[in-house]
């Protein structure tokens, strides 16, 4: 059997064959595996953001509640096996290396299977050996083609619809849609984060199509903030009064808000869980690299923001930041992979920096560091150029004035290159 690292070699090559639209290939394994995704219920989650934070939070409150849950999530910030988790616990070395030989050796000699493909076999054959109660699947990329399309789930939530992945899904928000509506399954429940009225038509019609149950944020279920840190969720058929979230921003709590609903339309017969462990998962709830405060004096923040409607709820945050402490400056080390809409990107948060820094994640996909400062538009933003991400982190935290803001973002693997080098340093990562 191949070594973890060898192994990790093997997946990673498979990128070669890109990223393949279409259920042959892995309806095939899952085939040959017997369908290990069939021996336990799943939750099935599309959406262009906040499906990684909707997963933690649904996993979390099951688990407050008793159940042994698996998590399926991606990409990885630092290590890959905190794609495939159980009960909080990431898949380990042996098992990654055991399931990829295992697969290799049923797989159809003349197929090729993907990175993702393979992977999400991998999950699921998991989850079927470590005996979960439920799986939670996030959707890779779009919905009708993502290899997660097989599942027979007890609930669907579609977290919003924004631009990304365009080269794939199209370039207009209801050519995405279309895409992500895909998922919908005859009769099964579907929760729909808040989302323009020409957009939410698209699930409609396919919720009304396959019979399926749809339940619309702000029309069926809602939350009214109380605080920054607080709010209260209307549901189907209760409201939870002065409930919190452990993750930052109020984008979060609209998450939570959807995460709660898929709980009330899809689990509350078959996974009852009491209001106890809804608000006590919602409180210890981590998720990293979004909105993560690593360091304080000055305030330095991760966040895995990519694309217009992820900087869209940064920029909602960091004004709060700004606006609560007058005179402070927003730093930002920015560094971004070439498929992202860079543009509107920066449209969305540059009025409100004062220094840019740009960089380059050490990837190939990753944009180089002066193409970056090229595209940033003339402003009275200070802009400076260092390619390496971990040494502009330091310069900054280094020499930036005690009251400053730092957000790193722009890129989920600038943000995994940061905190793979904060876990191999003495700086502990600061949890707020």
């Amino acid at each position: 059997m191949l070594t973890y690292s060898e192994t990790l070699a093997y997946l990673f090559s498979l990128h070669r064959f890109g990223v393949k639209l279409g259920l042959e290939a892995i309806t095939d394994i899952l085939h040959r595996l017997d369908h290990p995704q069939r021996t336990y219920p799943t939750l099935h989650l599309a959406g262009t953001n906040g499906k990684g934070s909707s997963a933690a939070m649904l996993a979390a409150m099951l688990q407050a509640g008793g159940y042994r849950v698996g998590l399926y999530t991606s990409p990885h910030l630092v290590d890959f096996r905190e794609r495939i988790r159980v009960h909080n616990e990431d898949i380990s070395e042996v098992s990654v290396c055991q399931l990829t030989e295992h697969i290799r050796r049923v797989a159809n000699p003349v197929g090729s299977l993907t990175f993702f493909e393979l992977t999400t076999a991998m999950a699921f054959q998991h989850f079927r050996n470590e005996h979960v109660d439920v799986a939670i699947i996030e959707v890779g990329l779009g919905g009708r083609f993502d290899a997660t399309n097989v599942l027979d789930p007890l609930g669907i939530l579609i977290t919003g619809i924004g631009l990304d992945h365009e080269q794939y899904l199209g370039s207009t928000l209801q050519a995405i849609a279309q895409e992500k509506a895909g998922v919908i399954r005859k009769k099964v429940p579907v929760v729909m984060g808040k989302m323009p009225a020409d957009v939410s038509q698209i699930f409609e019609a396919r919720a009304q199509q396959f019979n399926a149950p749809l339940y619309r944020a702000e029309q069926e279920f809602s939350i009214s903030t109380i605080s920054p840190t607080a709010f209260t969720y209307h549901g189907l058929r209760d409201s939870f009064s002065d409930l919190q979230t452990n993750l930052l921003g109020r984008h979060q709590m609209h998450n939570a808000g959807n995460a709660l609903a898929l709980l009330e339309s899809a689990t509350s017969e078959r996974l009852p869980l009491t209001r106890d462990a809804m608000q006590s998962g919602l409180q210890h709830v981590r998720w990293k690299g979004r909105l993560e405060i690593t360091q304080h004096r000055p305030t330095i923040i991760l966040d895995g923001a990519h694309n217009p409607l992820g900087g869209e709820a940064l920029f909602d945050f960091l004004q709060a930041q700004l606006h609560d402490c007058p005179g402070r400056k927003l730093i930002v080390i920015l560094g971004m992979m070439q498929d992202k809409n860079l543009g509107k990107f920066l449209q969305v948060l540059l009025p409100l920096v004062h220094s840019l820094i740009v960089t380059q994640p050490h990837m190939d996909r990753a944009v180089p560091a002066d193409v970056l400062a090229q595209a940033v538009p003339r402003c009275d933003v200070v802009l400076s150029v260092i390619p390496s991400p971990w040494e502009a982190y330091c310069r900054v935290r280094d020499t930036a004035d005690p009251t400053d803001l730092v957000c790193v973002t722009g890129s989920l693997f600038l943000v995994g290159e940061i905190l793979q080098h904060l876990s191999s340093s003495e700086s502990p990562t600061v949890h707020p």
